[in-house]
């Protein structure tokens, strides 16, 4: 099975109503934050902000509506081959 290459998204980046083409995974690359296609919620971010949690995992893209182009900053330029065990 090919691996998937996985981007690296800024935690700070990370706004409601945000949504991604694929799974959302914390920065373990293994247990998923967040399904495909599901908007960022208030609770979502408080999680982020209360697990101190710095970047999120993701082999998709940020889905942009018309009204709200997707900012080019919120992947980090990094992309990661693997996930770094801890």
């Amino acid at each position: 099975m090919a691996e998937k290459k996985f981007n690296k998204i800024d935690a700070h980046e990370i706004k409601v109503g945000m949504r991604f083409s694929a799974p959302v995974f914390f920065d373990d690359g293994d247990s998923m934050f967040l399904a495909e296609e599901k908007s960022i919620k208030n609770y979502h971010i408080d999680a982020i902000q209360r697990w101190n949690i710095s970047y999120l995992l993701t082999y998709g893209h940020l889905i942009s509506d018309s009204k709200n182009p997707a900012p080019e900053s919120i992947y980090l330029l990094e992309d990661l081959e693997e996930v770094e065990e801890l």
